[in-house]
């Protein structure tokens, strides 16, 4: 099968929409604690979709992986834990910075180190971007992608100058542009390491297409050992905020009540833990059980929503021929468009003068304008 890079951009795309919307359906969650509702679609996203996917779409998946070397499987988990660190924090991003300004910054540094780095560390970065003339154009939409970033980011500045702490507080509860673009800088490190943990994985990629299976799907066993990295970052600190609220009885339809409250006039969701995006589920707790039926159904779509970006990107880097780095790019420029609109769309930056919204998309615009020169590009690659 011959790549096809315009195919794999839109694949990009894609994931891109899948991960931009993956936190929709938690805001429909009632009366469950962020670490109830978190973990639960995290079962689904780390866990449950890529092993069945996996299983469905690829050929002998368990005797690829016994037949991997040791390495390849390994730090595909060990980078996988590392992004799961960059995971939480990116929720605490958004808790800060609100949706489109947080996915803005956050997966522009990743745009930078998950771009980068993997062909720097392999050695050809050289071979691959600067001695070719499809490699130049890949830098210029690279250039261009930061450019986007870096308007998005002033126009976020600007909001945060001009907008008072009441209409701040109206739009994002926590804004703190500050805490915020430090927060996104570790969030942004660690969660570049799922492009590192892909590239970890090559070698499963090699035999999984040695066994049979389509171009298309070669991924998929990697993804199962990076996702289960990041479950074992989440779980854990899940876990332990499950102990220190008390709340495991909410997936059983129990009450969750302040210990100093009145039963039912209080809930752990009421007050912010660290990694806690707080614009998530109820903001306001009402007195009754959780409708447990809808809570584990949109858990579930969000969950496969948060696995189906990664399932997508797989699917993209599988097109873009030699020049399957710049995917990552790709996949970061899209998630920021999308994640953009859907920050208009809950009027976050109602209160930004129209100078301000302007710029915004200004910088959207160059992010749509830098995902068609890396894509023109890798097709000259190709």
């Amino acid at each position: 099968m011959t790549p096809n890079p315009l195919t794999g951009v839109a694949f990009h795309w894609l994931g891109g929409l899948a991960s931009a919307s993956f936190y929709v359906p938690y805001r429909g969650v009632k009366r469950w604690s962020w670490e109830i509702y978190w973990l639960t679609g995290g079962i689904v996203s780390w866990l449950v979709a890529p092993w069945f996917l996996a299983s469905l779409q690829t050929r002998d998946l368990l005797g690829v992986l016994s037949a991997a070397p040791t390495p390849a499987l390994v730090w595909p988990i060990v980078f996988g834990v590392l992004w799961g660190f960059g995971g939480l924090t990116y929720g605490l991003t958004m808790r800060y910075l609100g949706l489109s300004l947080g996915m803005a910054v956050v997966l522009g540094l990743c745009t930078v180190f998950g771009t980068l780095i993997p062909p720097i560390f392999q050695g050809d970065f050289a071979s691959k971007l600067l001695d070719t003339p499809s490699g130049n154009i890949i830098l210029l939409g690279l250039a261009i992608t930061l450019a986007g970033i870096i308007v998005v980011a002033l126009a976020g500045a600007a909001k945060d100058r001009a907008v008072s702490a009441e209409e701040k507080a109206a739009a994002v509860a926590e804004f703190d542009f500050r805490r915020g673009v430090w927060v996104a800088v570790f969030s942004g490190i660690m969660s570049s390491c799922f492009a590192f943990g892909l590239a970890a994985g090559e070698p499963i990629k090699a035999l999984s297409a040695a066994a049979g299976t389509g171009p298309l799907w070669t991924g998929l066993p990697v993804l199962c050992l990076v996702m289960f990295g990041g479950l074992l970052t989440n779980a854990a600190w899940c876990a332990y905020l499950i102990v220190r609220n008390r709340s495991a009885g909410e997936w059983f339809g129990r009450v969750a009540a302040d210990e100093n409250s009145p039963a039912g006039a209080s809930t752990t969701a009421d007050r912010p833990t660290p990694f806690e995006p707080a614009y998530l589920g109820d903001s306001t707790v009402t007195p009754g059980k959780p409708p447990l039926a809808r809570n584990f159904l949109l858990c579930a779509v969000a969950g496969a929503a948060w696995y189906f970006q990664f399932f997508f990107y797989t699917m993209g880097e599988s097109q873009m021929g030699r020049f399957g780095f710049s995917s990552w790019t790709l996949h970061m420029a899209s998630i920021i468009i999308f994640g953009t609109l859907w920050g208009f769309a809950f009027r976050e930056w109602r209160a930004a003068a129209p100078r301000v919204r302007a710029t915004v998309w200004s910088g959207v615009a160059l992010l749509v304008g830098a995902t068609v020169v890396i894509g023109y590009g890798n097709m000259l690659g190709a």
